[in-house]
């Protein structure tokens, strides 16, 4: 592999890791949740998004200038944009915490967000394997199991929507707590969707 390949898939992976401490965040403060404080996690998680960010317009800018690419440039801009997606869905799971001025955490939510960690752990583990994707043999393994994981995640929110419909009798509440979920959900599907595009970049490539 030439030299400067490497910058990709180190850029990949770096950004994979910035939405698995953004997903650490968000279960620490979920776990920890003080309404009080809503302001001062939404900025230190938006610092993290925004470090994210940066790994996107690096990959923008590196593509824009190179001549050869490891894979296609395109796919690279693909699977850069949906990673920097992951971590813009964390952020707004936090962000209706503060729109709908949330007071308490159900157990659920802590659940869910700890499924959203497994996920970009999974991630982590795929982006590091995606820079010798001809060779590696786990790859395969670890798109099933994200598949598993986005599943969980699937049965989880309808359980939690039930429970929530069962035992809470403050419409907006629940009303509100169903938009928390459907970020949750979003950001499962963003993971999957993550390694889906690794699967169809490697196809396209061996």
């Amino acid at each position: 592999m030439a030299k400067g390949d490497k910058f990709y898939f180190e850029n990949l992976s770096e950004g994979t890791s910035l939405s698995r401490k953004a997903a650490n965040y968000l279960v620490n403060c979920l776990k920890n949740y003080n309404p009080n404080n809503i302001e001062q996690m939404l900025n230190e998680m938006h610092e993290i998004e925004h470090n994210a960010d940066i790994k996107k317009h690096e990959m923008n800018e590196a593509l824009a200038k190179a001549f050869v690419t490891p894979v296609d440039r395109e796919d690279l801009d693909m699977l850069s944009h949906n990673l920097d997606n992951v971590t813009d869905k964390i952020e707004e799971i936090l962000q209706k915490f503060y729109i709908y001025n949330i007071q308490s955490v159900t157990p659920y939510a802590v659940d869910f967000a700890k499924k959203i960690v497994k996920a970009c752990d999974i991630l982590c583990e795929l982006m590091n394997e995606f820079e010798n994707f001809k060779k590696s043999k786990k790859i395969k393994e670890l798109i099933i199991s994200m598949n598993d994981i986005e599943e969980e995640c699937d049965k989880l929110f309808l359980f939690s929507m039930r429970e929530l419909t069962k035992n809470t009798k403050d419409i907006l509440l629940t009303a509100s707590w169903r938009k928390i979920f459907d970020c949750l959900e979003a950001c499962a599907d963003a993971c999957e969707h993550v390694s889906e595009c690794v699967g169809t970049v490697i196809m396209k490539n061996t």
